[in-house]
């Protein structure tokens, strides 16, 4: 699963607010497309519809949107039922162009966080929202966190809570974005 979240008026990760992202980073949409390009993006239909229409479906990656209304119709994705259906269509998925571009990123940079070349490829990334974050927390084995530092006290999405079973792996390194934010990439694997 991968997300960015701020903090929240009551201590939990704020990722959304009024269907969108409270905050502008342009070097976490850059780390989110590099880490997910080639494979699946699995998304419930809130996420969908807060992308900007020019960028969906998201390219480069197949879309599955994840709603129980069996009439929602996401032009250039793929809706399914469930996060179960949806994780069993992506299961077998050829991931040779992903695994190439992840081994493109590891030649051009160190293995850190920041460089998801150094991950091992997956069969799918969850992207959100909040529900389908929680519901699929007990299937993930990779979380990759980017954790801004900024207040949002009127969030009204929030990242689900990382507990014991997950071993923080890279804290990342502490870096400033062009717009002046504070943030890092965190990679978390289940222990």
């Amino acid at each position: 699963m991968i997300w960015a979240e701020a903090r929240g008026a009551d201590g939990r990760g704020a990722i959304g607010r009024d269907g969108g992202m409270p905050w502008r980073l342009p070097e976490d949409l850059a780390h989110f497309k590099s880490t997910t390009w080639g494979a699946p993006v699995i998304m419930g239909r809130r996420t969908w519809e807060s992308l900007p229409e020019r960028f969906r479906p998201l390219p480069g990656r197949e879309n599955l949107v994840v709603t129980r209304d069996s009439g929602y119709a996401a032009e250039g994705a793929t809706v399914v039922a469930s996060l179960e259906e949806a994780v069993a269509r992506t299961a077998g998925v050829v991931r040779g162009e992903y695994e190439a571009h992840l081994q493109r990123l590891a030649e051009d940079s160190g293995a850190s966080c920041q460089d998801p070349g150094a991950w091992p490829a997956r069969a799918a990334w969850i992207i959100g929202g909040g529900r389908l974050y929680r519901a699929a927390m007990p299937i993930a084995d990779e979380l990759v966190v980017t954790r801004i530092e900024l207040d949002v006290p009127d969030a009204d999405t929030f990242a689900p809570g990382i507990g014991p079973e997950w071993e923080l792996v890279d804290p990342g390194a502490p870096r400033v974005s062009k717009t002046g934010l504070g943030y890092r990439f965190e990679r978390w694997v289940r222990r």
